[in-house]
């Protein structure tokens, strides 16, 4: 059973960086596509960023282009979001997701692992 394991939330000013990082345990991963999803009070959750776990192709919300970067360290297993020019309407949870089965789009029910999350707060 995949597990998933967020850290590296916190608090930072607007303008700040940040990166988030996932553990990732309990498969081999060579086939799979892993992302970053974020949730803010009282909204869906959103799509932010997905990688192929073994090639490395990316692919990213309108909404992150330019600002986030997802990347991984299959050494590691672990699963990156470096985040830039962060505002206040950035502040979410933030998970890490996982799926064997490649489905069309990036719709959060299209991925079946998942982490608890790691709070994101942008201070203004």
């Amino acid at each position: 059973q995949v597990q998933l394991v967020e850290s590296g939330g916190g608090v930072v000013q607007a303008g700040g960086s940040l990166r988030l990082s996932c553990a990732a345990s309990g498969g081999t991963f060579g086939n799979y596509r892993m992302a970053w999803f974020r949730q803010a009070t009282g909204k869906e959750r959103e799509f932010l960023a997905a990688i192929n776990w073994s090639t490395g192709d990316t692919h990213y919300a309108d909404s992150t282009k330019g600002r986030f970067t997802i990347s991984r360290d299959n050494s590691k297993n672990t699963l990156y979001l470096q985040m830039s020019s962060l505002k206040s309407e950035d502040t979410a949870m933030y998970y890490c997701a996982a799926t064997a089965v490649w489905k069309l789009g990036f719709r959060a029910d299209n991925f079946d692992s998942w982490g608890r999350g790691t709070q994101v707060t942008v201070s203004s």
